[in-house]
């Protein structure tokens, strides 16, 4: 199982960095899948989240998300509406910067749980909890929405049928997405 590419005789850095790499642009493509539905849009991004953290594993994972913010940070406009750095004075920077913990979670559970569909989706889902309670708390503080009750229930609940949706997807694709990861990094003699 992938988990992470470890630096060995079998898989360079050069080949974790570009599993990692890939999983980056994965996530700016799913940015660009967005239903406007008021201050925080509908994404694709929390599913490359998922498979981010449940592909590469934890440490992996967290690094292309850091990555990805980082890319955001510099000015580059890879966010959901485009916006580069100008995102993180937005209503979506709490979540943007939850995109780091979630992958750091869900990839450290699905290391150390057995290789199952719903535990996957577990994993998901409580990392979710990491990327969704920092949005929350972005919009209070914010003052997009005035109180705690309005924040959890616009900036929380109400993405949870779609979140649920993609924690399913992303547990449905892991072990597949694994081996065709694997496949096209191990060097064929």
């Amino acid at each position: 199982m992938l988990r992470t590419l470890e630096q060995t005789r079998d898989h360079s850095l050069a080949q974790r960095l570009a599993a990692i790499a890939f999983f980056v642009v994965l996530t700016i493509i799913f940015a660009r899948v967005t239903l406007e539905i008021g201050p925080v849009p509908l994404t694709l991004q929390t599913l490359a989240v998922f498979l981010c953290g449940m592909v590469l594993g934890g440490r992996d994972g967290m690094i292309a998300q850091l990555i990805y913010v980082g890319l955001i940070a510099i000015g580059l406009p890879f966010d959901a509406r485009g916006l580069g750095s100008a995102v993180f004075a937005g209503p979506t920077v709490g979540y943007l910067i939850g995109f780091i913990p979630c992958a750091l979670v869900t990839g450290l559970i699905v290391e150390r749980v057995p290789n199952r569909f719903l535990w996957y989706v577990g994993a998901a889902l409580i990392g979710s909890m990491f990327l969704f309670g920092l949005g929350a708390t972005a919009l209070l503080i914010k003052g997009i929405y005035p109180t705690v009750g309005e924040a959890i229930s616009s900036g929380i609940l109400l993405f949870m049928p779609e979140n649920l949706a993609k924690a399913v997807m992303a547990a449905g694709m892991t072990e597949s997405a694994r081996r065709l990861l694997l496949y096209t990094l191990t060097p064929k003699l």
